[in-house]
């Protein structure tokens, strides 16, 4: 591991002094799911406690529930966060509300964690809208749903991104709404490919795969005018990897632990971006 944080601080070192202007680099550091190989992932305590220890940026997942509801869920069964083989899609919140995680945890709804958002100092949270088997209707009721749920309640000065695989919740979000910021995720590193579907997309954003991609991957596309997230941020090696490749956000399951070891050893990298 010392090996590892040699080569790449040596690297990072080497890209930062080669333009005397910058003496610092910017990464925005992303707690996924809350931080889900440090806390209870997508619970409201997973939440609490990340910002309680200095996380401002986060990804979720929402899902619809059968009455239209929007579930903080990353899976569409409640299988292995909470023990139970209850579908999400076909249960109403009243049912949901009556599981707990398997570390004691309520089933958490979009309500709640906008609550909790409203009146912190929230500086990026991506909304990932899980609508892959959604149809048309279902797709329309949950990017309304969503959009209203969250940006009346925006803290001043966050940014609020709708992102997702599903090119079509992508769409919908624009035609509904189309002052909103969205994102395309695919599990593909940056590529020319990727760059081409974002801009058939209209969007600013991509979400790949850190592995494979490339710095000259990452190159092109800033030249497009993309904003990149690189995940999954699995170790502090991954978001060291992530800020070498000179991605604009690392998301990471242990967003703690990368703060806390930006701190320690990395005093010259500011673990936030300006990505309006």
């Amino acid at each position: 591991m010392k090996t590892i944080f040699a080569i790449i601080s040596a690297v990072l070192f080497v890209s930062c002094c080669s333009n005397p202007v910058d003496k610092s680099a910017q990464i925005e550091v992303l707690g996924h799911r809350g931080g889900r190989y440090e806390f209870d992932e997508n619970t409201l305590s997973a939440f609490v406690e990340s910002y309680r220890n200095g996380v401002r940026s986060y990804e979720t997942d929402l899902r619809l529930t059968a009455d239209n509801d929007l579930v903080v869920s990353h899976d569409a069964s409640l299988k292995r966060t909470c023990g139970v083989e209850v579908i999400v899609e076909q249960s109403t919140r009243q049912e949901l509300q009556q599981h707990k995680t398997l570390k004691g945890n309520p089933i958490l709804f979009i309500d709640q964690l906008v609550d909790f958002f409203s009146d912190k100092d929230i500086h990026y949270v991506e909304w990932e809208m899980k609508t892959k088997e959604y149809t048309p209707e279902q797709l329309a009721i949950y990017c309304d749903k969503l959009y209203n749920a969250v940006m009346p309640h925006k803290p001043e000065g966050a940014l609020y991104i709708f992102s997702s695989f599903d090119e079509r919740a992508l769409q919908t979000m624009l035609t509904l709404h189309p002052d909103s910021e969205r994102m395309y995720i695919t599990a593909n590193p940056v590529s020319e490919e990727v760059i081409k579907k974002a801009q058939e997309l209209s969007l600013r954003r991509v979400g790949c795969s850190l592995n494979g991609t490339s710095r000259n991957a990452m190159k092109a596309a800033h030249e497009a005018g993309l904003i990149v997230n690189l995940w999954p941020g699995k170790s502090v090696e991954d978001f060291q990897l992530a800020l070498a490749l000179g991605s604009d956000i690392a998301c990471t399951d242990i967003p703690v632990a990368v703060l806390q070891f930006v701190e320690n050893n990395m005093k010259w990298v500011k673990p936030s971006k300006e990505l309006k």
